[in-house]
């Protein structure tokens, strides 16, 4: 069993070695300069010898961005046919076959058109990396899947295409692209980010200064987490540190479970997290209605794109489960939904409730109850 598992570690090296470099520019909105200093970037490396190409840019008719594409190499666009149209798309097979060095992959959360290799670019982005090339990407904030609802709070957009934070934390390298409110509205106003019939309602929506404040917090906050979740996995720490493990608790109600996962991604991000489900036997399969079924299938899909691993136990006693787990795999914070009960169920379920709290304060394992 050990000799397997040597060879599988070993194995495991030998792929990561191969596998390209991965650098992911962060910015909090449209505008700031990530498709910018890409191409900056990449005529840095052009003229010290290092084959660069452009896979895909998308510079959105900006003229200072626009003018760095002169003297770049570009790997041809794929043309498709959708719904009538000629459009072009990433050229995955050309990108892998004709194996630069460095190659330049804008809009990491762009859904492809259909017929395309991957349904997502950031799928397309780590086909590349498996074939040994190294990938210069950029994502603006709000397309990170665990931050889904908070830049819905903070905007009241729900953005559909986002990239699991699994996806994220791959990158080697993450800068932060930063800009004061200040400049990007005044980026706006000059006609830098959009065309002039756009700009009006841009200062009226997303581009408002108090957004733009928090999105940027956000950004920051990314980038900070991504350093740290370096330091915690390549720097050899002299300290003896406690390891810590997150175990988030769902239940079968969408709603709360989505949202514990998502906080709990938050918290944990660069630790080892696990979301666990306890059946209880009035949900086995037979008896839980269909819909709840497909939430929980829905909900175990995003707690896996967010990086957690599934835990799934059948037990009459949820406590008694929980704490079996928390010593099983040594977990040190428990994150659980607030309860939505009336004050009998609370008061019925109060025994209950001491018990987990009493066992995990004589483990020394955080309890966090999230709104």
């Amino acid at each position: 069993m050990d000799e397997r598992k040597n060879a599988e570690h070993f194995l495991d090296l030998i792929q990561k070695s191969r596998r390209g470099k991965f650098k992911l520019y962060i910015g909090m909105s449209a505008g700031v300069g990530k498709t910018y200093r890409m191409l900056q970037e990449a005529h840095t490396l052009l003229r010290n010898g290092i084959d660069v190409k452009i896979g895909y840019v998308e510079t959105h008719k900006r003229p200072e961005t626009h003018a760095l594409l002169d003297g770049l190499p570009l790997i041809p666009r794929r043309k498709l046919f959708y719904k009538g149209k000629e459009l072009e798309e990433l050229d995955l097979q050309a990108i892998i076959n004709l194996r630069p060095e460095v190659v330049i992959v804008d809009e990491l959360a762009h859904t492809n058109i259909e017929g395309s290799n991957n349904e997502k670019r950031w799928q397309d982005v780590l086909d590349i990396l498996d074939a040994g090339i190294n990938v210069i990407s950029a994502v603006n904030i709000q397309h990170i899947e665990s931050l889904n609802e908070e830049v819905r709070e903070i905007t009241g957009i729900d953005v559909q295409e986002r990239v699991p934070d699994s996806v994220v934390a791959q990158a080697d390298e993450v800068v932060n692209i930063d800009l004061t409110a200040e400049d990007l509205i005044d980026r706006l106003k000059e006609g830098k980010i959009y065309e002039s019939s756009k700009i009006a309602a841009a200062l009226g929506n997303f581009f408002k200064s108090e957004h733009i404040l928090q999105l940027r917090e956000l950004a920051l906050k990314e980038v900070a987490s991504q350093v740290q979740r370096k330091v915690e996995t390549e720097v050899v720490l002299t300290r003896n540190i406690k390891k810590e493990r997150f175990l988030a608790c769902i239940s079968s109600n969408e709603k709360t479970a989505k949202n514990v996962i998502r906080k709990t991604a938050r918290l944990a991000n660069y630790y080892k997290w696990y979301v666990m489900y306890v059946q209880i036997p009035k949900e086995s399969p037979d008896k839980i209605a269909l819909d709840k079924q497909r939430h929980l299938i829905n909900n175990f899909k995003l707690a896996t794109e967010l990086g957690a691993e599934i835990i799934k136990v059948k037990a009459k006693n949820t406590t008694k489960a929980i704490i079996k787990e928390c010593e099983d795999r040594k977990i040190t914070t428990v994150c659980i939904g607030k309860p939505h009960l009336n004050l009998a169920k609370i008061i019925l379920a109060t025994d209950t409730f001491n018990a987990l709290l009493n066992k995990l304060s004589q483990e020394n394992i955080d309890l966090v109850i999230l709104s």
